[in-house]
């Protein structure tokens, strides 16, 4: 069967990178377990995505990888943490050693073989090198917000891709875009008319985690809760589905 998508635009970070795992990693490196600071995982990512959140307010077009080190302190504050800028540091430096989630690399090379795969990223184009690297170098572009000069879920970062992809022929009907985050993805690419895939990284938990936390939460056409499911919805049923 053909697919009804000609491309699949891609957020990166949380849905292929489990930046999560990432954080936490690191983190636990320069301050200790949980039985060392007294505070869940959980609570650290929560009250990273608070700390991301109030940083890409004030700094819309600074890329989430430079958020990293300004997020951490704000969190520290909040949390009793070293205010470290050495620790700070730490998390962007780690980029190169975020994991991909287990299905990310197989599921990409099997869409890869019949669309055109775009990675669509609040990172700047140093760390959006690093983790195309992780995931085997899938994409046949990379649109970060060093290009456009804001970050989602600001509109112009769907239209600017939408641009320059036009050049090669894609009309908005072709586009399928994927993605993990309600807050900056799902709802702003649905309102602006593109079909849209959740994965949902974290079902059956009650928390966004690390994402800031939507106002509400959008319908997507697909959704999954791995990028390997949504590969086997494209090539088997090929006509979108209310998920």
């Amino acid at each position: 069967m053909t697919s009804p998508y000609r491309i699949l635009t891609f957020d990166v970070v949380g849905t292929l990178i489990d930046f999560e795992q990432g954080i936490l990693d690191c983190l636990h490196a320069q301050l200790g377990t949980e039985a060392d600071h007294g505070i869940d995982d959980l609570r650290l990512l929560e009250a990273y995505a608070r700390a991301e959140d109030v940083q890409q307010q004030l700094t819309p077009d600074m890329p989430f990888s430079e958020m990293l080190a300004p997020a951490y302190l704000r969190m520290a504050d909040e949390l009793g943490l070293p205010a470290s800028e050495a620790v700070a540091g730490s998390l962007r430096a780690a980029i190169p050693d975020w994991p991909a989630f287990p299905d990310s690399v197989e599921a990409l090379q099997r869409l890869g073989a019949d669309h055109r795969l775009i990675a669509l990223t609040n990172a700047g184009r140093w760390a959006a090198r690093e983790l195309a690297a992780t995931l085997g170098e899938p994409f046949d572009d990379i649109v970060t917000v060093e290009d456009v000069g804001v970050n989602k879920p600001d509109p112009q970062v769907f239209a600017f891709c939408r641009g320059r992809q036009s050049v090669h022929g894609y009309e908005l009907a072709d586009f399928l875009h994927v993605a993990q985050s309600q807050y900056h993805d799902i709802g702003v690419a649905k309102r602006l008319g593109y079909r849209t895939a959740w994965v949902e990284r974290r079902a059956g938990e009650n928390s966004f985690g690390a994402t800031p936390r939507p106002e509400s939460v959008t319908a997507p056409d697909y959704h999954v809760t791995t990028l390997a499911e949504l590969a086997d919805l494209i090539e088997l049923h090929p006509t979108h589905t209310e998920g």
